[in-house]
């Protein structure tokens, strides 16, 4: 069995895998890590959106916000959506197809701050320096993969709120009858899910300060960090919508509160991914060094 397949986790059981994770979580203090990313993606979350926002505006999307607004729903909690709903729609409404103004490109700069306190904690998850990069790369990287993942959003949203309009068309220009539309639309959800992977498994690619290994587009540490994203985020939801009392607790800024658990769970499942990746490398490498050295070691006797 060769250990350099991800899939064969580096030749570690599930259980060793396991033991493995929990001490390294510990030594890295991923709890303390995504408390500190919640609060760069609340900082960096307005920005974002008004970047995003003003990318919207060129696809004339601001008049689908009552379907986006019902695609949400099924991922935030009530109070954050209310919150995130009404400033979205401050700003579609002033937004234009002026992308290049220096209000969308400042809000450019400071939503890139989310994506290099990610690249700062994976860093520590791969027990990586930064030292390779200067402070422009770091800031151009972080810049790049903020342009990635709102261009990644936006065909995401296309696939969502047009996915039926797109199969008619193709199915219509292709000459297919009313199945391949069907299939279309049943095939946009696995789309979009093959999508977080690869953005997820590029961000733990491109992130760390470390000599790029093997691309691969798929790895167990983004399967799982998507996989529990999608748990976490509808699990927490359940539990704000029909247990939580944070509207009686916190008052006007439940909202934030809420936001900042679901960047906190969320940060937490994106740091175990790139633990999970960082763990089964390292058990990769140890195995091929032990495996060289009993190499070695027979050709001597």
């Amino acid at each position: 069995m060769s250990v350099s397949n991800p899939w064969n986790l580096g030749g570690l059981t599930l259980t060793e895998l396991g033991r493995r994770l929990w001490d390294e979580s510990q030594k890295d203090e991923l709890l303390g890590r995504a408390a500190q990313l919640s609060y760069y993606a609340l900082l960096a979350l307005f920005p974002a959106l008004i970047f995003l926002t003003a990318l919207m505006g060129l696809f004339s999307v601001q008049s689908f916000m009552p379907e986006l607004m019902s695609y949400l729903r099924n991922v935030l909690p009530a109070d954050a959506l209310s919150m995130v709903q009404r400033f979205l729609t401050q700003v579609a409404e002033g937004s234009g197809a002026n992308i290049l103004s220096l209000g969308a490109l400042g809000a450019l700069w400071a939503s890139s701050s989310g994506v290099t306190a990610i690249m700062d904690a994976l860093n520590v998850v791969f027990g990586v320096k930064e030292d390779r990069r200067p402070f422009w790369r770091v800031r151009l990287t972080a810049i790049v993969l903020t342009t990635g993942l709102a261009g990644f959003v936006i065909m995401s949203l296309a696939l969502v709120l047009y996915g039926p309009t797109i199969g008619r068309w193709i199915a219509d220009l292709m000459g297919f009858d009313v199945v391949f539309t069907w299939i279309w639309n049943v095939l946009q959800w696995p789309i979009i899910a093959t999508l977080m992977l690869i953005v997820v498994a590029a961000i733990y690619h491109i992130c760390p300060d470390r000599r790029h290994k093997r691309w691969r587009w798929v790895t167990p540490g983004s399967v799982f960090a998507v996989l529990m994203w999608l748990l976490v985020s509808l699990g927490f939801k359940a539990y704000v919508d029909n247990f939580g009392d944070y509207n009686k607790v916190y008052g006007s800024i439940a909202g934030v509160i809420v936001l900042m658990l679901w960047f906190y769970w969320s940060g937490m499942v994106l740091l175990l991914g790139g633990e999970i990746n960082a763990e089964i490398e390292k058990a990769a490498a140890e195995g091929k060094a032990a495996a060289g050295e009993a190499r070695r070691t027979k050709q001597a006797a």
